[in-house]
């Protein structure tokens, strides 16, 4: 007995609940097929393609796992090519600088005044210590050295506050110097004004400048002293 026209066998019936038809279509139906996804597939541009060091030709082994072991060990792969430690920063110390800069215009101020009154001005001051230079023990008794020690202190000062314009990581060896002509400075100024029984009523501009030129020095020099190295 032949199977009815248009009827599938059991066999053949899709399952339960199914609505799609895989089995021969019946005659006058198209065949129907299941939709499938269409996955794309990747291109070499889209992969992100990731190179991994391996040690140079002379220091590899026979064994390649060994050599990315000792890599990994390493830790060669996480160091930076930079430091981490803080950086010492060249400045120049404007303000030291400035003192010392003053200091040694005060001592050139002193060469064209007087420094006591009725006395010389501070140039022939200076050229009777320069002549006893060759005799220290006649600087010593005359007081003649007083006068040069300001105006070569001065001078030097001066030169100082010029090299605290440059930048360097610390200014403490020019403070350090800037501090010991400072107090120099400081006993030829007091020195004849002990003489005078501590009488600055006898003192003219010149002696004033002196002056000047002892406390600007010393205040330049512990600026510099006490100026720490910026890190960053």
């Amino acid at each position: 007995m032949s199977e009815p026209v248009g009827r599938y066998r059991d066999d053949d019936a899709p399952p339960h609940g199914s609505t799609g038809y895989t089995g021969a279509p019946l005659p006058g139906q198209p065949r129907t097929e299941q939709p499938t996804e269409v996955v794309p597939t990747p291109s070499r541009e889209d992969t992100a393609t990731y190179f991994s060091p391996r040690p140079v030709d002379d220091q590899r082994s026979e064994d390649p796992l060994d050599d990315i072991a000792e890599w990994e060990v390493d830790g060669t792969a996480t160091q930076p090519d930079y430091r981490d430690a803080p950086v010492v920063v060249r400045r120049a110390d404007t303000l030291a600088g400035l003192l010392l800069l003053l200091a040694g215009i005060a001592a050139g101020v002193s060469l064209l005044v007087v420094w006591v009154h009725g006395g010389a001005t501070g140039f022939d001051l200076l050229r009777a210590g320069t002549d006893d230079l060759a005799t220290p023990q006649r600087l010593i008794d005359t007081g003649s050295w007083e006068v040069p020690a300001v105006v070569f202190g001065g001078a030097a000062l001066f030169v100082l506050g010029l090299l605290a314009y440059v930048p360097a990581k610390s200014h403490r060896l020019l403070g350090a110097l800037a501090l010991l002509i400072s107090l120099v400075v400081a006993a030829a100024v007091l020195v004849p004004l002990a003489d005078l029984d501590w009488d600055v009523q006898r003192w003219a501009v010149g002696a004033w400048a002196a002056a000047a030129v002892a406390a600007l020095g010393f205040l330049g020099a512990l600026k510099a002293l006490s100026t720490n190295p910026r890190r960053r």
